[in-house]
């Protein structure tokens, strides 16, 4: 059943009918769990908050796939805007985005130029930036894309996912850049041809990821809700002596907020996963995907007054 719901909610999230009509209406039937807001300055105000309460956080202007370069050059301004916000209001804040949603699907030129864009104000801001993975038919070209701009600037890290096959492969190879990534399970559906189908090989997988990144004296950004990894990184950096300085949790907005305080009180840096925009439908569905429950906190926040 869990898998049908799963199945169910990623078939949903790339119905553009239904994206549609999510940004006519708004955030509601309960997106706003997970959904910082519209606007920017619902944003600014709610990284505020999390940072008065010890969490870091990274800010995500929501959007993946763009039809023209139009889209992709006015997508890249949200996100300039959002990284001048965090400059200019002083907020312990980060950057993430997709390449999609830079026009990656049109042209990689394009795709560059419009980085190049975003990481000149990073820099300005002093500004840290990070190329979300998307699905596995996207991943060489980002990780291409990733390795020349870290070869230009410092301000860029991306992320790997467990449970493709290829991952362990690409870990070793981005080591010679000495990257700062950020190291998920994976939310996208995928054939068996290209990732592990059982969650068991998908947790190991990420154990052995973790384990290797730290190992190599890399910044590592462990980013699941999932208390046996939470607990297997502690454990591992205090056996291998590896400072806490050198790694740090990471959650989404609206999800486990008591577990990342609770973190945030035993010493580990917590960054939270802000999203923002109009073009939070595809985000949201994946979020039911993940987790049965999340739908029972969404059920629940239809009918609260």
């Amino acid at each position: 059943m869990e898998q049908l719901m799963r199945n169910f909610f990623l078939f949903l999230s790339k119905n553009k009918p239904m994206t549609k009509m999510a940004k006519k209406y708004g955030l509601r039937f309960g997106a706003g769990r997970f959904v910082a807001g519209e606007k920017i300055e619902q944003a600014v105000d709610v990284i505020r908050e999390l940072n008065k309460q010890g969490l870091v956080v990274t800010i995500d202007y929501l959007g993946e796939f763009v039809d023209n370069e139009s889209e992709a050059n006015e997508m890249a301004a949200h996100c300039i805007e959002a990284i001048r916000a965090i400059g200019e209001n002083g907020l312990y804040s980060q950057c993430s985005l997709k390449l999609t949603s830079m026009g990656l699907d049109l042209s990689e030129d394009l795709c560059l130029r419009n980085m190049r864009r975003i990481l000149n104000e990073a820099e300005k801001q002093n500004v840290f930036v990070t190329i979300d993975m998307e699905d596995f038919s996207r991943c060489e070209k980002t990780l291409r894309i990733f390795k020349q701009l870290k070869s230009e600037t410092d301000q860029i890290g991306t992320v790997l996912q467990s449970y493709l096959y290829r991952t362990q492969d690409d870990l070793d190879e981005l080591n010679a850049y000495s990257p700062n990534l950020r190291l998920v399970k994976g939310a996208y559906k995928e054939s068996p041809k290209v990732a592990f189908a059982e969650k068991k090989d998908v947790d190991e997988n990420l154990k052995k990821m973790i384990a290797t990144h730290l190992k190599n004296g890399n910044y590592t950004a462990v980013a699941s809700h999932d208390d046996a990894m939470i607990e297997f990184t502690k454990s591992f950096v205090e056996k291998e002596g590896i400072s806490r300085d050198q790694l740090e949790f990471q959650m989404l907005y609206g999800i486990r907020t008591e577990r990342q305080l609770e973190l945030v009180k035993e010493g580990y840096k917590v960054r939270v996963y802000v999203p923002y925009g109009t073009d939070w439908y595809g985000y949201f569905m994946r979020r039911l995907a993940e987790r049965p429950a999340n739908v029972a906190f969404v059920m629940k926040g239809m009918v609260k007054k």
